[in-house]
């Protein structure tokens, strides 16, 4: 599929990100009656969630690996059928820099995203707005994570989603979740050794919260099968266990484990190394990406995880008339959540003037309830910054370590993202704190702080969303 070659698109809803969220809330807006833009950085739809080797090799894409495939093949149906009717204009290869509120609607300008080529930058206005950006990794830094090697976790699942191969052959997955346990089974089912599964948390932690996690029975299926996976391949999944230390000169090629408590404190003679490691994947939960809802001006508030997240009502309008949220941006809460917000969003943003009552969906209510409870079970260790040294990378861009973030906090009062990054340069670089944000936030703050919403406010709202071309700049009607 190829963009729109016109520079200009006027629709009544436009929609930014063709993932879960994204692909939803265009489906449910243009089968509602309204004309539609998706504006999306991929160059097919499915997001991150949904990525899948590029529709024009063969065979064709199965949905193997994939939960919830045919959940994405009912809705990419209905999108492809809306968009040969002419309802969804499909904008792919392009990120949106800039979100503007006019007069009674919303100014999209984009720019062609750095894994596309050919796409043609177009200015989208729209009467409504929905924003599912998604999210992204959260990172905490250890000694040794900024060498070759180290990746996100989820950019080791994309990687594979996307190619069909490994990016190496023997893998350590670290960091808390029940994300990392996809991962390691698509590692292991796609031909790679999987020599740890280190979780920070404990199953225990979960007992707390069996009722939120009863409401929804199709998670724990899906771990009855990640279960029977990590049994085949023989994976062992090691609690309250982390990474001290990535291993290597010029590249990692092992790993310092250690056993800690439920705060993250190391305990003493637990310490263990993996050798011979090609990759160490790192997964911390995610990070919604707010750029655009906070350059919009909506409320925001902290969610359980300590990330930053979208306020919405009912109908998943913002506290911005006419500005609706959908998916990870409303708080992290996994793929079948993102797909119901996208349906309540699209469809109201399509009827706004609706006076018929508004209750949210039961299932909704299920999933958030059940995301808060995943949240509290597998927590960022309180005591994680006990495990880095002076000399530890923090700002990888920009080359900040632990110390200087440190110094600037005690001795010139730094205590929030954005004194941090005047003083330091953390955040300052080609990820604008997407990597380093949170861990940079939370040191400014102290040991034992967690920042407050101002705080991640502040470092994630930027004039521009997405790096773009000084020439484009230039052109711009003054």
């Amino acid at each position: 599929m190829s963009a729109v070659p016109s520079t200009a698109v006027t629709v009544d809803v436009a929609v930014v990100g063709a993932g879960p969220a994204g692909l939803a809330a265009a489906v449910a807006a243009a089968e509602a009656g309204a004309r539609v833009a998706v504006v999306d950085a991929g160059s097919q739809p499915g997001g991150q969630f949904w990525r899948h080797a590029p529709e024009t090799v063969q065979p064709a894409p199965d949905g193997h690996g994939h939960h919830g495939w045919s959940t994405y093949l009912d809705l990419r149906g209905r999108f492809d059928a809306a968009q040969r009717a002419g309802r969804i204009t499909y904008l792919p290869g392009l990120q949106v820099w800039m979100a503007q509120s006019a007069g009674s609607g919303f100014v999209l300008r984009t720019t062609a995203a750095v894994s596309s080529s050919g796409a043609v930058p177009v200015t989208v206005t729209a009467a409504r707005l929905v924003l599912c950006p998604g999210g992204y990794d959260r990172q905490l830094p250890v000694p040794g994570w900024d060498l070759p090697g180290v990746m996100a976790a989820g950019g080791i699942q994309a990687f594979v989603k996307a190619n069909g191969v490994l990016p190496g052959k023997r893998f350590v997955i670290a960091g808390t979740g029940p994300f990392l346990l996809p991962v390691a089974a698509g590692i292991a089912e796609a031909g790679g050794e999987v020599l740890a599964v280190l979780e920070s948390s404990s199953p225990s932690a979960w007992l707390p919260h069996l009722r939120a996690a009863s409401g929804v029975p199709e998670k724990a299926l899906e771990g009855a099968e990640y279960a029977a996976v990590f049994a085949r391949h023989r994976i062992p999944y090691r609690t309250r266990s982390i990474v001290t230390e990535v291993l290597g000169s010029g590249r990692a090629d092992g790993v310092r484990t250690a056993r800690v408590d439920a705060d993250g404190r190391v305990r003493p003679g637990t310490g263990r190394v993996y050798a011979d490691v090609d990759v160490v994947g790192f997964g911390w939960g995610f990070t919604p990406q707010m750029e655009l809802p906070l350059s919009l001006g909506v409320d925001t508030r902290l969610e359980a995880d300590g990330s930053l997240a979208g306020v919405v009502d009912e109908r998943q309008q913002s506290s911005v008339p006419g500005l609706f949220l959908a998916g990870e941006v409303t708080g992290v809460g996994g793929a079948t959540l993102a797909v119901l917000e996208g349906l309540a969003a699209g469809a109201a943003a399509a009827r706004p003037d609706s006076n018929v009552p508004v209750k949210q969906p039961a299932a909704i209510v299920r999933h958030r309830r059940f995301a808060r409870a995943m949240h509290l079970a597998h927590p960022v260790p309180a005591a994680w910054q006990d495990w880095l040294t002076p000399d530890t990378t923090v700002c990888r861009c920009e080359e900040v370590t632990a110390g200087e973030i440190t110094e600037a906090r005690e001795d010139l009062g730094a205590r929030d993202a954005r004194t941090l990054k005047s003083f330091t340069r953390a955040g300052m670089g080609w990820c604008q704190g997407r990597v380093c944000g949170f861990a940079a936030a939370c040191l400014g703050a102290g040991p034992g702080v967690s920042p407050d919403a101002g705080s991640l406010a502040g470092s994630a709202k930027r004039p521009l969303a997405a790096p773009v071309g000084i020439g484009e700049l230039a052109a711009l009607e003054s």
